[in-house]
């Protein structure tokens, strides 16, 4: 790409079931066995045989912990009969007996009694037993003003609710209830009667409680989430979806799980290329080149690429370029000329944009793409409806001549390069600036996807990930790619945007963990400067990366005996 002057700067409930709200364990030692399963092996109620009060190799999991949890998980799944069977067999109840006559009498609808049986179950904290209480009286209150008990409603308010000093706020608005006939605020009048509604009070109270006392819903399956996440946290090559984690095996990726395999050679342009991005649904790569055109690829779904338009129209070479919110519409950015908006389908030019007696430098879409903002030669900032006309321009030290320019999604703030070693972060609603200020030049930066970080590429070869969230700071730092004259663009990618890659100007694309730092992949192919890459959003197996060889490399999954056969197809050179 351009040189640099001397004096310039270098861019996731299977069915919810009252069964176990229902189930009260008995005296009886054997239960029906369950025909053609093991529930014939378990008909008769035995202790379960362990070696202590602790299970596992490390000792660590208490068993009576253990297999209530496993319990519990059997009647949220539904499997009341297999539940019970756990319990008999094991010896050990889900819940105490007075916990479970409480949740009899909150399904029977017996609010005093449920209120007496709750001061029984082992609660010694006051603040969670008043909230308990308020949660039950509540629901009775609902219910005797639906069936138009209103007295005796009044009296539950009065000499029951209010007592407990707690929810002031709430006890107003049940209050303004009987003052002004009205829906109960929060809480469908239709609903307030059914075994939905009292299941759900079953559920808050749950909230409430300790673990000790009600064990918690799902906690089987949050354990293991848990599990599953430390794994994948743990694998350094982690690129796969959620979805493909599996409970059979620990998980670790490898290497082959990163795109590092050339599966397609893109030629169809004349000159360097020095920009490209994929659009927001992966559906798409669009790229810019010296040779003054603009590309739109199409990615068809078994991965192959194919060019759907070629943009003509710029007189000077295509610095950069923006997909707008919807993938409908491309902006492409003229080196210091001006900046032309395209439609996807057609590939007709809609509209140009420019400004009498400066030129324009970079280029983006407001988040709802109703406008663009672009940065001028004149240092300036300005924004514009989509017909062209300003609606707002910021004179002064915001960008300089080789600019990247971005906006967060939220549309609050614009991000761009103003100093040699400083980036605005610029609030244009609250007229509220912030600096990012490096030691050493940038030449381009790139925004997150959650719009929370910042890559910062510098002239001394490294890369700064800033935290512009809070206080704003490096988090870390990447290094090993080239970079001594020209613009050099790097990206977030992978899954969760857990990597971060960039060009260089050793004809290399270069790949690192985002959160450790460390560089996993140097990868070779092009036989010139790459000057930028972009990772593809949706599938996070495919990488593009753009040269100063007038070639596009697309990576994919390194598959084994991958064989080039040469063969040549619309500016397409495929990999097999």
């Amino acid at each position: 790409m351009g040189g640099i002057e001397d004096g310039e700067p270098p861019r996731k409930r299977v069915k919810e079931s009252s069964g176990e709200f229902q189930h009260l364990p008995n005296n009886s030692s054997c239960v029906e066995p369950i025909t053609g399963s093991l529930g014939d092996l378990m008909a008769c109620s035995q202790p379960l045989q362990g070696d202590g009060e602790t299970i596992g190799s490390k000792g660590v999991i208490r068993r009576k912990e253990f297999i209530k949890i496993i319990t519990r998980a059997l009647y949220s799944l539904g499997y009341e009969r297999s539940g019970a069977v756990l319990e008999e067999e094991s010896g050990i109840p889900l819940h105490s007996t007075e916990v479970n006559l409480l949740m009899k009498q909150v399904l029977d609808g017996k609010w005093d009694e449920s209120v007496a049986t709750l001061h029984t179950i082992g609660l010694t904290d006051k603040s969670i037993l008043k909230s308990a209480s308020f949660l039950i009286l509540e629901q009775k209150f609902l219910e005797l003003l639906n069936v138009g008990k209103v007295m005796d409603a009044l009296d539950t308010l009065r000499n029951e609710i209010v007592p407990l000093c707690i929810n002031v706020g709430r006890v107003h608005e049940l209050a303004a209830c009987i003052i002004t006939p009205c829906a109960v605020p929060g809480v469908s009048s239709r609903e307030i009667m059914d075994a939905k509604s009292r299941a759900e009070i079953l559920g808050k109270l749950q909230g409430l409680l300790p673990a000790t006392i009600m064990i918690p819903e799902k906690r089987l399956e949050h354990l293991v989430e848990q599990a599953l996440d430390v794994q994948r946290d743990a694998c350094v090559f982690h690129n796969t979806l959620d979805g493909e984690l599996s409970l059979y095996s620990d998980h670790q990726c490898g290497r082959n799980e990163i795109p590092s395999q050339t599966l397609q050679i893109l030629q169809a342009h004349k000159d360097e290329i020095w920009f490209l991005q994929f659009s927001h649904n992966g559906k798409y790569l669009a790229s810019s080149s010296k040779d003054q055109t603009a590309i739109i690829w199409e990615v068809k779904e078994n991965n192959q690429v194919s060019v759907k338009h070629t943009l003509t129209g710029h007189q000077k070479p295509v610095m950069t370029l923006a997909w707008s919110p919807d993938d409908s519409q491309l902006l492409t950015c003229g080196l210091e000329e001006v900046i032309r908006r395209w439609d996807i389908t057609s590939g007709e030019c809609l509209h140009v944009y420019e400004k009498q007696g400066v030129g324009l430098i970079s280029c983006g879409w407001f988040p709802d793409g109703k406008g663009v903002f672009c940065g001028v030669t004149d240092k300036s900032i300005c924004l514009w409806d989509l017909d062209g006309g300003e609606l707002e321009c910021w004179k002064g030290q915001r960008t300089l001549k080789i600019s990247d320019l971005a906006i967060t999604d939220d549309g609050k703030r614009i991000i761009s390069i103003c100093k040699e070693t400083a980036i605005l972060l610029l609030d244009w609603e609250a007229r509220f600036e912030r600096m990012i200020e490096e030691d050493q030049v940038i030449t381009s930066f790139s925004l997150s996807k959650d719009n929370k970080f910042l890559l910062v590429n510098l002239i001394n070869q490294e890369i700064h990930l800033w935290s512009i969230t809070g206080d704003l700071k490096v988090v870390s730092k990447y290094k090993g790619h080239k970079r001594t004259r020209f613009v050099i663009r790097s990206c977030f990618g992978g899954f969760e945007q857990a990597f971060i890659a960039s060009g260089s100007e050793d004809s290399q694309v270069y790949i690192w963990h985002r959160g450790t730092g460390e560089l996993l992949l140097a990868l070779p192919g092009h036989s010139g400067a790459v000057n930028c890459v972009s990772w593809n959003p949706v599938n996070p197996h495919m990488l593009a990366s753009a040269s100063d060889d007038r070639t596009i490399r697309i990576w994919g999954l390194d598959h084994v005996n991958l064989k080039c056969n040469g063969s040549h197809s619309n500016g397409i050179k495929f990999m097999i």
